[in-house]
């Protein structure tokens, strides 16, 4: 093992944890591998975390901050109208086709890990929440019942693209996104 001392090594854990847990599954990696390959000892990583649950639930609080707020999805949020701040949520990720992290986990945990399940809720939550102030900005009639719709869409369009392997889904759903939108503020 390539032990890089004590230094940052919580950091390194949490990183190496983003890569492993979205790339090969929390039940894939083993808190053997996590450790090795963030370079510290299985002592240090139980010195930071009590339990692999524990860094799950850390894994997916330190992601709800990189996901993004539909509200302001990154530095140019303010100069886009809220309709094109929606639309933005349709566009197909860049990278692997793994899926949304949070659902991930929660299929992944399922009963095993039930504090990772409320931290998923929680999260799916505050997305439609967010989507909600946002659609009302953009003029929904309803927009609690579009912001459902949406975060349905969304759902779906990272379950389709990730099981098909194919980004095409992304562009199947912006064009309903579109729609919707249409029909909510027409």
């Amino acid at each position: 093992m390539n032990t890089q001392g004590g230094r940052g090594a919580r950091q390194r854990i949490l990183d190496t944890a983003t890569k492993l847990f979205y790339r090969e599954g929390i039940n894939a990696t083993g808190v053997e591998r996590l450790a090795s390959e963030a370079s510290v000892s299985k002592r240090t990583l139980y010195q930071h975390f009590p339990s692999k649950t524990a860094v799950v639930e850390e894994y997916l609080r330190a992601i709800q901050h990189g996901v993004g707020d539909p509200i302001s999805p990154g530095p140019d949020a303010d100069q886009r109208t809220p309709r094109d701040r929606i639309l933005a949520l349709f566009d197909a990720p860049r990278g692997p086709l793994r899926g949304c992290p949070f659902h991930n986990a929660a299929v992944e945990a399922a009963d095993a890990m039930p504090e990772v399940k409320d931290i998923v809720h929680a999260h799916k939550r505050s997305f439609v929440t967010s989507l909600a102030k946002l659609t009302k900005q953009a003029g929904a009639s309803d927009p609690r019942q579009l912001a459902n719709q949406l975060a349905v869409l969304h759902e779906g369009a990272a379950a389709l693209s990730t099981s098909l392997a194919d980004r095409t889904p992304w562009t199947h759903a912006r064009k309903a996104a579109e729609t919707l939108l249409d029909q909510a503020t027409g």
